[in-house]
């Protein structure tokens, strides 16, 4: 009786989310604010450019958006969710938000919402991350080899931006921003990095997301860094399913006590680059994170961790795919919600 009940509540959220994401379309802001999406992308690509980590940032803030109470924007208001386990001390990029929606209110008044603009700016976020190979070699080169270097390097992103980045996206718009959020939700819905893969299924699950979309989405962590505290555990003895060598150089920056805040990258190989490196680190047993390494460990996601390892298009296609379905999670629309003047407080 019990799992009957579970299969018709999964039932009627898929639905209900299914009826609010038909009242989305990309085409939303094409008259009212015809200039959103290119004042976006570009406040995107400028805060990457000077800070290779906020594109990871940002990218969780929209999921850690849409995992509680839908995607709405609750997470961007000042206290409540933002002090809540999982995101306390740890998510940033509300100031990058911030910024861009004053941007927007400057040319289109109280018409685009912060739940889009985060959104948007996580797809942009994805597609603006690209190979620091430029950087790294621009102190090296001499002026002919690096003038050489300049020309075919452009000249290569122009052709090929989103292989040199992440995949892109078409991201539905129309979404309104809550006037409430809830520390509770987010304290309860959002899996923890020592999370099982079963309770990873289970959260997914309850937002309509299956087993791929979770490892597909878990493949964010292809970017990004993660603090001492959430991996602490797993190289001190919790964990035997890691590689020793990669546990031992963790420890050097991360201490059986103190240090809760020291990083480290959740891709051991090209942690600023969108790719498929995080689940070749998996089948070596890097995974960084618990939670990382149960997608990998002789259970029923093998698989398709093998898949998106050794196929990258796999991987992309699975991950927008998952993308656009997480984005549709309970939007507010129509006239639910309003639209905030500030991302970070209701209207008055």
């Amino acid at each position: 009786m019990a799992a009957s009940a579970s299969c018709i509540s999964l039932v009627v959220l898929v639905a209900l989310a299914t009826a609010a994401s038909a009242q989305l379309s990309p085409t939303f802001y094409s008259v009212s604010c015809p200039g959103a999406l290119a004042a976006i992308k570009s406040a995107v690509t400028a805060a990457v450019s000077s800070d290779p980590r906020m594109g990871a940032s940002l990218l969780r803030l929209h999921f850690h958006d849409c995992f509680v109470q839908g995607c709405d924007a609750s997470v961007l208001l000042s206290g409540n969710e933002q002090n809540a386990g999982p995101n306390a001390g740890s998510l940033r990029g509300f100031g990058v938000i911030d910024g861009i929606k004053a941007q927007v209110e400057a040319v289109c008044k109280q018409t685009v919402s912060c739940a889009d603009i985060l959104a948007v700016a996580a797809r942009d976020s994805v597609v603006a991350v690209r190979s620091s190979s430029y950087e790294d070699l621009h102190g090296s080169l001499d002026a002919r080899l690096l003038f050489l270097y300049t020309i075919i390097y452009n000249r290569l992103f122009a052709f090929c931006h989103v292989q040199l980045g992440g995949p892109s996206w078409t991201v539905p718009l129309g979404r309104r921003d809550s006037t409430g959020a809830n520390a509770g939700l987010a304290n309860s819905d959002l899996p923890g990095p020592g999370s099982s893969r079963a309770q990873l299924e289970a959260a997914f699950l309850k937002k309509g997301l299956d087993t791929v979309d979770m490892v597909a989405l878990s493949g964010a962590h292809t970017i990004g860094q993660a603090q001492c505290s959430s991996f602490r555990s797993r190289i001190y003895g919790g964990d035997t399913n890691i590689n020793a060598a990669y546990a031992a150089s963790l420890r050097a920056n991360c201490p059986q006590s103190g240090g809760n805040g020291n990083l480290a990258p959740l891709d051991t190989t090209t942690p600023n680059v969108f790719d498929n490196a995080y689940y070749t680190d998996l089948l070596s047993q890097k995974g960084l994170m618990h939670s990382d390494q149960v997608l990998f460990n002789g259970d029923t996601t093998d698989n398709t961790v093998r898949n998106f390892a050794s196929n990258p298009a796999a991987f992309s296609n699975a991950f927008t795919t998952a993308m656009i379905k997480m984005g549709n999670i309970a939007p507010l629309t129509g006239a639910q919600g309003q639209i905030r003047l500030s991302c970070s407080k209701v209207n008055s």
